[in-house]
């Protein structure tokens, strides 16, 4: 079943209504605006303003140009090319280029108005007025994106939990029935999830925080660093005194994913263990060393996981 989206709608309802209110006041030309309406509607209030900014200002632009070069060369398709080769390179001076294929809509209707008189010249406003200003004022209006990020918390957070708890059943057993699913759907989770709060952002236009934009960040560089985790803790297994200890330290970590600060316990916690760990005695092969390197490499990567959650609470505050 296809899913109509949002901004298909609003162009549906946008273009007819554009169209209808050219036809009340009478342009010449009226179905054009339609045409603005259909150009300016965006997934995002950021980018409609942006968008509607972009569009009116290369349509005056392309209004000065369109007299000076018409009326000067004439009303030729040599005067149209002669036009682009200046107007194009000026809407890339201004940063406005976004209204390139608007304006051409504004330029043709000028090229066959010969000559260029002030009622044209109004018409040509008034349609611009009536294309952009609808799809601005439809583009104030767009869904709370907070359900769906919600969900996308709740998945991430599951399949941290998962991960963590086969690594700690990993680290106690050996078992490598693992497939290693969540890792892969995770990643896509997060590029998703990243997206989808980018375009929140947009949306708020007055909020200078976003907890779920900020929230995605956070994770996508905690999972960094779950990936850089799994060859070390393959090298620990069968060392029982100390895989048994991560494990279950693993498994605690497991039960405490979700958004609220249980960073500060953790990290305590972890410094005990580095603490009884350093009072080990010293390795006595190099096979022993090898594994004592990786423990302690896997416990500055677990440190840095936890200092990563600590700082983004802080930041929430």
């Amino acid at each position: 079943m296809v899913k109509i989206g949002y901004r298909t709608i609003k162009t549906a309802v946008g273009t007819p209504v554009a169209i209808w209110i050219a036809m009340l006041l009478e342009l010449e030309n009226f179905a054009s605006a339609g045409i603005l309406t259909i150009l300016c509607i965006q997934i995002t209030r950021k980018r409609s303003i942006l968008s509607a900014w972009h569009r009116f200002s290369a349509c005056m632009v392309a209004i000065v140009f369109s007299f000076l070069f018409f009326e000067l060369i004439g009303y030729n398709p040599l005067a149209i090319g002669l036009m682009l080769f200046a107007f194009i390179p000026t809407t890339v001076w201004l940063k406005i280029t976004p209204g390139i294929v608007t304006s051409s809509v504004i330029i043709l209707h000028l090229f066959i108005s010969e000559p260029i008189g002030w009622s044209i010249i109004l018409n040509e406003f008034l349609l611009i007025i009536v294309g952009i200003g609808t799809a601005l004022l439809l583009n104030l209006y767009m869904p709370s994106l907070e359900g769906k990020l919600e969900n996308y918390q709740t998945e991430v957070e599951e399949n941290f939990s998962t991960i963590l708890k086969e690594i700690a059943g990993f680290l106690r057993d050996g078992n490598e029935g693992w497939a290693g699913k969540e890792l892969t759907d995770t990643a896509a989770l997060l590029e998703e999830a990243k997206s989808l709060s980018f375009r929140d952002v947009e949306n708020h236009l007055l909020r200078t925080h976003n907890k779920y934009y900020h929230y995605f960040h956070m994770r996508t560089k905690q999972f960094e660093l779950l990936e850089r985790m799994l060859p070390l803790v393959t090298r620990l297994w069968g060392d029982n005194k100390h895989a048994q200890v991560i494990a279950k330290f693993f498994d605690e970590l497991s039960e405490g994913i979700h958004p609220g600060n249980t960073a500060v316990i953790y990290l305590k916690k972890l410094k005990e263990m580095r603490e009884d760990f350093r009072e080990d005695d010293l390795p006595a092969t190099r096979e022993e060393f090898e594994k004592r390197a990786s423990l302690f490499h896997l416990l500055n990567e677990i440190e840095q996981y936890l200092i990563i959650k600590r700082s983004f609470k802080k930041s929430d505050v």
